[in-house]
């Protein structure tokens, strides 16, 4: 098993006419991802990729093609109109690769989110992956590898330096999910470490973190009282000054919630097995399962 998606989904691509949404859609399908249509307002009857069919609205395709997943590869100043969009039209996964949302907007999906059978993953992350069977976002196809490993991470960059770290030391994934780097993000942490607590599939679960809010703190209370699976963690952002954001917009220290000593503290009285750097994931993950 994986977690939220795999061989039988059936993804639609919202803003598949575009530059990034052409590029990616064809990285999905060379994965053997399932894309069974895309949106573009006003392409409506265009056929890309040879038999992918565009519709106008998120509406239409869905009473065309029935999806079950939405990947939005769309400008920020219209990813706001294509999240809700898809929402509306009740698709159960939706993720959001693009940057640049405002926390206003961010806001506002969330409080739509709370009555509705969607789950957001993004904005501004790199997507998710189940090795072997699915891709739907922008992780490389050739640094996985299928197997029993779960990783979750702010940053898509550390994500797929623990992915390829744990293929070549021959241990593969079960599901890789990049929530995003925005203050407000459609799924938690605690959402996708839940997500592995239940899936059999997965063994052991990273968690990468960084520097900026209380959700890595979160997590390990959530850790700590719940995931019964071994837990490898790493904080990025050690030597970060204080009121400095980093890359990431919700990557700022404020206070003495969300600093890496902080973080770090909370998972390792969680039980978490912390690497000391980025190198050191793939080690961690050999020591809690030989």
């Amino acid at each position: 098993m994986s977690i939220w998606i795999d061989q039988t989904s059936r993804v639609l691509v919202q803003g598949i006419t575009g530059h990034a949404g052409m590029m990616h859609s064809a990285s999905c399908l060379a994965y053997g991802t399932r894309i069974v249509g895309g949106v573009t307002p006003g392409k409506g009857g265009e056929v890309v990729h040879g038999n992918i069919p565009v519709f106008n609205t998120v509406a239409e395709a869905c009473a065309a093609v029935h999806p079950d997943v939405s990947f939005i590869a769309v400008p920020a100043p219209h990813a706001t109109d294509a999240i809700l969009e898809a929402i509306d039209a009740e698709i159960p996964l939706v993720v959001c690769l693009t940057e640049g949302l405002p926390v206003h907007d961010m806001l506002r999906i969330h409080r739509t989110l709370s009555g509705s059978r969607t789950r957001l993953i993004g904005p501004n992350g790199p997507g998710l992956i189940a090795p072997g069977k699915c891709k739907v976002g922008i992780i490389p196809n050739e640094i996985c590898k299928e197997g029993s490993v779960g990783i979750v991470s702010r940053s898509g960059t550390l994500l797929f330096e623990a992915i390829y770290q744990l293929t070549s030391m021959g241990y593969g994934q079960s599901t890789c999910v990049g929530i995003g780097g925005d203050p407000v993000v459609g799924t938690s942490y605690v959402d996708v470490l839940k997500a592995f607590n239940d899936d059999p599939q997965t063994k052991a679960i990273v968690l990468i973190g960084e520097i900026g809010g209380n959700a890595e703190e979160v997590a390990a209370e959530f850790i700590r009282q719940h995931i019964q699976k071994p837990v490898i963690g790493y904080i990025a952002g050690r030597r970060t000054p204080e009121g400095k954001r980093m890359g990431h917009a919700g990557a700022m220290i404020a206070g003495n919630t969300g600093t890496a000593l902080s973080n770090i503290q909370a998972l390792q009285s969680a039980g978490v097995e912390i690497a000391q750097n980025i190198t050191d994931i793939g080690a961690g993950v050999a020591k809690v399962l030989g």
